[in-house]
């Protein structure tokens, strides 16, 4: 990791690489237009705050205290950055 001015820059990970358990803020929504727009539409958006739940093929998240299942094609579109520490509470 590079730091800016004494500040660690985060790694932007997939969602797909974010481990099981784990939470992330999104950072960007990168690949074809019409699926990152559809991904905003269901709230899938810049600095929103996602966690992983579960699964491999099809990935089941929460989002703002929802639960949301992705296929593994549509998750690689979301960029993460790894939050420190377990995932959400509550």
């Amino acid at each position: 990791m590079s730091s800016t001015a004494g500040s660690p820059v985060p790694e932007r990970i997939r969602l797909t690489d974010l481990p099981v358990g784990t939470a992330g803020r999104i950072c960007d929504l990168e690949g074809e237009a019409n699926v990152c727009a559809r991904l905003r539409e269901i709230g899938i958006c810049e600095s929103a705050v996602i966690e992983r739940i579960s699964g491999q093929h099809t990935l089941l998240c929460q989002l703002c205290g929802t639960r949301i299942a992705l296929s593994n094609s549509a998750a690689r579109y979301i960029l993460v950055e790894r939050l420190n520490g377990e995932g959400l509470k509550g």
